[in-house]
């Protein structure tokens, strides 16, 4: 397996000339720059660059002449593009993430935390002083932007016990002084019913943008600052326009240099779309974009409106590309462009009706190497998604790859639960996470039976985190339909998850399951360490010993339950690992173990 590269947050310099983005090689991270017709050059000086807030994101800014990144360590550092001289502006300590720099290149502010405190601190841009405390008093701070003119400050918060996407607000503060500091602010967006997110100055300093829920779908509002009328120039009928902000440094849209038009990325079902609005009237217009289907951090060019982004489909692997003069330009590739377009399986969207007579969603993934059917008939992988807010998507996927392409067939379920699918689609698993999203599943793989696609003798689930909770809950409720499973990193005990997860999601379980002390009983009702002795099926089990989101000690414990019983069961723990797996050695380990463990109970 060749080692992989994976691409993130893609930025230009505040002339918009220059591009950088970041990339991820094994468990280290980097930022490479490229000027127009130049080669690509890495300049971080060796520095591990990873945002170490919750599950990470908002790497770097970019000044003209320098740029901001944080490291995994919990520092800020400078490089200074002239020279690439990299040093440090922060001392190592706590988390890190989200760095914007002022317009008059002084200053940084950025997200803090220390696992307790969550603010929005400030340090000189070269380091000469210490960090200050900037905001403070909400439970999460995201996505801080300087307004032009740098006497504003925009920013997202929240409290406990929401999520972002539950309940952020948007805010601005007014700023200034020889050492930066906040006068006043004002709340401006955002609450429980209508939550408001990625807050952007329009480049003239006329307005504020934000996108905010509204009901069942997004809408993109702009603000004038100075009468603080608001007006909606998109609004959501099958739109999302902002995926739920599981990390800092989310960027779907962007002004153009002139602040007539927004350019955005629009999402239904796992399928993007990129489009031009015009701020007069509203009026759009789509940008074509073939032979991409889904797109990440959109930025857009301050001298002529080129926009960056990172963009894949089903059969493109991920790719940094540019949008000039009508035309997509890749400039940087993710080393998954090796695998052969005969393997990459066709996804087909299917919907179903569930055990409770409702439409789930998903993706079907046909066998793209027919050497493993039996009478016609593939094997099945189940695969559950995690979040479980999250979603499967038309985004390049080589697991995917790895294993239609070895004969097996993929359904990726989209359980009730799931973004992509408006509001009440995602709010049905409110207090039913562990009922309404076994029953999707369990369906899925029954549709799939009844239209004789797969094979019923050779089924298999797999998922990861809250996808690996689903799938062991399957195991323990419909022993005997799947003949095994591979779980990651999965939740086991939603007790303990209520009680000694990191801060981010410490009280998720609210609006998941409920409140732990009354309902302490549907809790470990839907806990499968408390009813592993009902799983028959074998597992395979795999966990980093550095999660600090979902013990290692979790996984161990159905794997001796599994054991003592004499059930078929594979534990591996790999060391330096946290809640996901990035180093190459920990890769390669996990696709043998799993095509090992696969063959040996379906094929």
């Amino acid at each position: 397996m060749a080692e992989r590269t994976r691409l993130g947050d893609v930025q230009w310099d505040s002339r918009g000339k220059y591009l950088f983005w970041w990339e991820g090689v094994s468990s280290v991270g980097q930022i490479c720059q490229r000027e127009p017709g130049g080669a690509k050059q890495i300049i971080s000086g060796g520095r591990n660059v990873r945002g170490s807030v919750g599950y990470g994101g908002g790497e770097f800014a970019v000044a003209d002449d320098f740029i901001i990144f944080t490291d995994k360590q919990g520092s800020l550092f400078r490089c200074d593009l002239n020279d690439h001289n990299v040093y440090p502006i922060t001392p190592t300590w706590g988390g890190v993430a989200h760095p914007v720099i002022s317009p008059d290149r002084k200053w940084v502010v950025f997200v803090f935390s220390d696992g307790k405190i969550d603010l929005l601190a400030v340090v000189n841009s070269r380091g000469l002083g210490w960090p200050l405390q900037l905001v403070r008093g909400a439970d999460f701070y995201m996505q801080p932007v300087f307004h032009p003119a740098g006497e504003q400050l925009a920013w997202v918060e929240w409290d406990h016990p929401y999520m972002p996407w539950q309940a952020g607000r948007i805010k601005i503060g007014e700023v200034g002084g020889m050492q930066l500091r906040l006068f006043s602010e004002q709340w401006i967006a955002g609450d429980e019913k209508q939550p408001a997110s990625q807050p952007q100055f329009s480049p003239d300093g006329k307005w504020l943008s934000y996108i905010q829920s509204n009901g069942e779908w997004d809408t993109l509002v702009i603000m004038n600052l100075r009468s603080h009328k608001r007006r909606t120039i998109l609004v959501g009928d099958q739109i999302l326009l902002s995926p739920p902000t599981w990390v800092q440094g989310v960027r779907s849209y962007g002004w153009s240099y002139d602040s007539q038009h927004i350019f955005i990325i629009q999402n239904y079902a796992g399928r993007c779309s990129l489009w031009k609005v015009r701020i007069r009237d509203g009026n759009k217009e789509i940008i074509p974009t073939e032979p991409f289907q889904w797109f990440t951090q959109l930025a857009v060019s301050t001298s002529d409106n080129s926009l960056a982004m990172t963009a894949s489909s089903s059969t493109e692997p991920k790719q940094v590309v540019i949008y000039k003069n009508g035309k997509l330009h890749s400039i940087a590739c993710s080393t998954e462009h090796h695998i052969e377009k005969t393997y990459l399986p066709e996804p087909q969207f299917m919907q179903w009706t569930s055990s409770a007579g409702v439409i789930v969603n998903g993706w079907y993934y046909p066998p793209t190497n027919p050497s493993y059917t039996l009478n016609g008939l593939a094997p099945l992988i189940v695969h559950v998604h995690g979040g479980p807010t999250d979603q499967n998507t038309l985004a390049f996927d080589a697991s995917r790859a790895f294993f239609t392409s070895r004969g097996f067939a993929m359904l990726a379920v989209d359980y009730h639960g799931s973004s992509g699918y408006g509001r009440s689609y995602q709010d049905a698993i409110q207090h039913q996470w562990g009922v309404v999203d076994v029953q999707d599943v369990v369906s899925g793989a029954n549709a799939l039976l009844l239209r004789g696609l797969v094979n019923k003798e050779r089924m298999a689930l797999m998922g990861s985190s809250a996808g690996g909770l689903t799938v062991l809950n399957v195991l323990i409720h419909h022993p005997g339909l799947f003949r095994c499973a591979v779980c990651s990193y999965p939740v086991t005990d939603l007790i303990a998850d209520a009680t000694q997860t990191h801060k981010f999601e410490r009280f998720y379980h609210r609006y998941l399951i409920g409140d732990l002390k009354k309902d302490i009983h549907r809790f470990r009702r839907r806990s499968p360490l408390f009813h592993a002795d009902k799983i028959c099926d074998p597992v395979a089990l795999f966990h980093g010993e550095d999660d600090s989101v979902v013990s290692s000690q979790q996984s161990m414990q159905i794997a001796q339950n599994l054991q003592s019983r004499n059930i078929p069961c594979l534990l591996r723990l790999y060391p330096g690992e946290g809640h996901g797996f990035r180093k190459q050695e920990t890769l390669v380990d996990y696709y043998s173990q799993v095509l090992q463990f696969l063959q040996t109970y379906l094929c």
